[in-house]
């Protein structure tokens, strides 16, 4: 029996991702934190968990969520100082926990990646059939606009945004950062736009009552708001993304903390008035659709700044999609660096210094997931893996900072070891109040896992083949 427990090394981490090019700066990490986290979770959660669990009050979940986001966020910030390595949550696992811990980490976020690309590339679909073909009279066969289990044969506009998304991300960081950046600046411009506007229309009386007494389940008469925080955290695996950029940035000790806690700034201030505004302007039972900034334009008769906020959407989406999809290449191609997976995963393309086998596989899944699969199926199997991560990755401050053979001198997490723990108790608490569905999709993806990683990672791992 190996040591399944054995500790990876950092100094061979990094002289594995010595090949991938550092290019990414404060202002970059930013840019793909605000690409990741304000997408699908902005545009489409909050009408959606408004509808079906806390009204409202779906602010004050964001709000909660954001937060707890947040407080994670250091204690990736400080892994990231303290080993800027690809692979994320996977690689600060085998590190600190040993090799199973780091692949249960691993395999899981592989699900959340490519579960988070296929969703939003169905929000992407769901904006752009309804608002931008539509405003040109055309109106795709239902074959075409949806799959199989909603009665159809294919979304089609899902798959063409996957495939278009690899050719960018195929490229290399240096394009995707560029086309980033731009596509940041115009999608919250236009978030701040439909807040303004959609402030004028806003009738109080469609915030009573704000926490709807039917969503008031246990524990505490909080189920409701715990299971929409919950659900929401949907929104924030865009941080563990983030960090999986650790090993393509210039400067992690500094910059990687710029890059989160902005994020979470900016996140705050706009998924909480955004929230506030859309509840306000149309009542929360009526918003249980895939697009409901558009349809709350619709509602008060705003055609032109309909227009304007679908063109956000897909904006906020497509950027979303770049991270994620980044973040989701990166992870695979850790783990076939590490030998977990087949070591093709671990090759990186010379010409533009990208893991290309590892985006291709991401490709095929997330298109299949994305032309086939409806979007509440997808949301509905999508953050356990996250909350999972975030568990460890808040717990693992403290083993961290006992590691004298692991020097930072860069960021930390502050208040510790209060903050790690409270992190890791909330995010737990939050993996606990998820649906059931969400919980038993990732257990039986984690014993399936645990199987492939008994039947071949063990055997193939570089880590346990070291003399």
């Amino acid at each position: 029996m190996k040591n399944v427990f054995k500790k990876e090394s950092v100094d061979t981490y990094i002289k594995a991702d010595s090949r991938l090019t550092k290019s990414l700066g404060a202002r970059d990490l930013l840019s793909l934190g605000i690409g990741a986290v304000i997408g699908t979770g902005i545009f489409i959660l909050p009408g959606h968990e408004a509808a079906l669990h806390a009204g409202p009050a779906v602010a004050i979940a964001f709000l909660i969520a954001a937060l707890v986001s947040g407080l994670v966020g250091m204690a990736y910030a400080e892994f990231s100082s303290a080993m800027p390595v690809a692979g994320s949550a996977y690689s600060f696992g085998s590190i600190i926990y040993g090799e199973i811990v780091g692949w249960i980490l691993g395999w899981a976020l592989i699900l959340e990646y490519f579960l988070t690309v296929s969703a939003e590339a169905v929000g992407f679909a769901s904006y752009f059939n309804n608002n931008i073909l539509g405003a040109f009279g055309v109106h795709l066969p239902k074959f075409l606009s949806a799959g199989p289990l909603e009665g159809g044969g294919i979304n089609i506009s899902a798959t063409l945004i996957v495939l278009l998304i690899a050719i960018i991300i195929s490229h290399g960081a240096s394009l995707s950062k560029k086309v980033e950046n731009v596509a940041v600046v115009i999608k919250v411009a236009i978030i701040v736009l439909f807040v303004v506007v959609g402030f004028f229309y806003i009738k109080t009386s469609n915030y009573v009552p704000f926490y709807p007494k039917q969503f008031h389940t246990e524990p505490f008469g909080l189920g409701g708001i715990s299971t929409a925080c919950a659900t929401v955290f949907f929104a924030f695996v865009g941080f563990d993304a983030l960090a999986a950029n650790s090993a393509e940035t210039i400067n992690p000790k500094k910059d990687m903390v710029k890059g989160i806690l902005g994020t979470v700034i900016v996140a705050v201030i706009l998924y909480v008035s955004f929230s506030l505004v859309l509840t306000g302007i149309v009542n929360y039972k009526d918003l249980n659709v895939d697009d409901p900034a558009a349809y709350a334009l619709k509602v008060v008769h705003l055609d032109t700044w309909n227009k304007l906020i679908t063109i956000g959407a897909l904006v906020g989406i497509f950027t979303s999609l770049l991270t994620m999809f980044f973040g989701g290449s990166r992870l695979v191609y850790a783990l076939g660096r590490d030998g977990l997976l087949p070591k093709k995963m671990g090759q990186v393309d010379f010409k533009y210094s990208v893991p290309k086998n590892a985006i291709l596989v991401a490709t095929v899944v997330q298109a299949f997931f994305a032309g086939l699969v409806p979007l509440t199926e997808l949301t509905s199997l999508i953050n356990a893996g996250t909350l999972l991560a975030f568990v460890f990755i808040s717990f693992g401050i403290i083993p961290l900072r006992h590691r004298k053979d692991i020097p930072n001198t860069g960021f930390k997490m502050p208040w510790y070891p209060f903050l790690p723990i409270f992190a890791g108790v909330a995010s737990l608490y939050f993996l606990l109040m998820l649906p059931a569905i969400s919980k038993i999709s990732v257990g039986i993806w984690i014993l399936i896992g645990i199987v492939v990683y008994f039947t071949y990672s063990l055997k193939h791992s570089k880590l346990q083949n070291k003399k």
